[in-house]
């Protein structure tokens, strides 16, 4: 998407690669909406930091960082011993899986990877093709999320208002996003609606993230407490729920997403609201046969007990004391605690949405119902 940054307005994707430093680019999402900051990782343990510490964060977005992740360290082994080279590889390779263990996105664009590293006989070979493997899956990610907001959008009607959860826009993925490319797509066709966006406690994404793209497109848009949501829909004022996902299990339709995702679905069953989930390819689990068998992350508890903002610091260089990635900021990043100094917390990063309560799986390949994922399962993808 187009970002103005000063007097500039240029096209930025999420995630992308420098293959002259061995460098993944990120957008440093943490800092936004306050300051927009590209950074570079320089090794695949600094690139795994970042997605584990979210500064790069969503679905597809995360997915392009491990296939890029895994070029980066593959690219930076030096020999020839093709067994050391595979040793270190699967090193790479299980680092990077670790980083966000809810999200398939990563696994199977690192499956990828491999699988095309494997035509390459020497290490030589093998490493040149991981870049170019990444890159495919890049531009496969924009792709997908282009054809989810072609066959999205005419969900879309004039006057309809429209309830997100979290980020799933091109912040989440390399491009254009799942849940926001039908509202792109329909804003293209001059369609007039209205976005509520869940402010998505504990990390906000709905409000910093989702509320910053929309104002950057001209999407009217408010943002709502998550706990508001209800309220509206009880009132009328919600046409449709837009949501992401995680992972998606192709057997069952089951869909893992960021926590809340699960109430905001009981409650649009509850007021007769359609409730869709917009995915790429990548983000099907075609393995796993319940959704209890999802491994949820359980994230800091600090996340519960209080909140990030942003002062401004236009000289400092400023560090998160957990972090080992470092960078210039104008904004200075600070957490401040909001709940009794002496109590613990619980913070689960995503829950499980039943099939039964999904509308439909909006997909690069059309719009399913949760239980037809399955039976065309070739069309989505799966090599059976």
């Amino acid at each position: 998407m187009n970002v103005r940054v000063g007097r500039r307005t240029r096209h930025y994707r999420t995630v992308a690669f420098d293959a002259s430093k061995n460098a993944v680019l990120l957008i440093e999402q943490r800092l936004l909406p306050h300051e927009f900051q590209v950074v570079a990782v320089r090794d695949f343990r600094e690139t795994a930091r970042a997605i584990q510490e979210m500064i790069v964060r969503g679905a597809g977005a995360i997915g392009a960082t491990a296939a890029y992740g895994l070029a980066q360290g593959a690219r930076a082994f030096r020999g020839g011993d093709i067994r050391k080279f595979s040793c270190h590889v699967e090193t790479v390779y299980q680092t990077l899986k670790a980083a966000r263990p809810t999200a398939i996105d990563p696994v199977n664009a690192m499956n990828e990877i491999r699988r095309a590293m494997s035509a390459g006989e020497t290490v030589q070979q093998q490493q040149a093709l991981t870049r170019a493997a990444a890159e495919q899956f890049a531009d496969d990610d924009v792709k997908h999320c282009e054809a989810i907001g072609r066959h999205g959008a005419p969900l879309i009607r004039d006057g309809m208002r429209v309830l997100t959860h979290c980020n799933a826009g091109w912040l989440a993925f390399v491009d254009v996003g799942t849940a926001t490319a039908p509202l792109y797509a329909a804003q293209a066709q001059g369609k007039k609606f209205h976005v509520f966006c869940d402010e998505t406690r504990p990390r906000s994404q709905g409000a910093t993230l989702t509320a910053w793209e929309l104002a950057g497109q001209g999407i009217a848009h408010e943002i709502i407490a998550d706990n508001a949501a209800g309220h509206l829909m009880q009132r009328g004022e919600i046409d449709l729920v837009i949501v992401g996902s995680d992972r998606t299990l192709g057997r069952t339709g089951e869909v893992a997403n960021k926590i809340g995702t699960y109430t905001k679905a009981v409650l649009a069953e509850r007021h007769n609201i359609p409730f869709y989930v917009a995915i790429p390819l990548s983000t099907i689990d075609w393995e796993l046969s319940s959704g209890s068998e999802i491994p949820i992350e359980e994230r800091d508890q600090s996340e519960v007990l209080g909140a990030w903002g942003a002062l401004r610091n236009p000289k400092s260089e400023i560090r998160n004391p957990k972090s080992e990635i470092r960078n210039p900021k104008s904004v200075r990043r600070v957490y401040m605690r909001v709940a009794n100094p002496t109590s613990r917390a619980r913070n689960p990063g995503f829950d499980v949405t039943p099939p039964e309560l999904i509308s439909g799986i909006i997909t690069p390949a059309g719009i399913f119902k949760p239980n037809e994922l399955w039976r065309n399962r070739r069309e989505l993808g799966h090599e059976t």
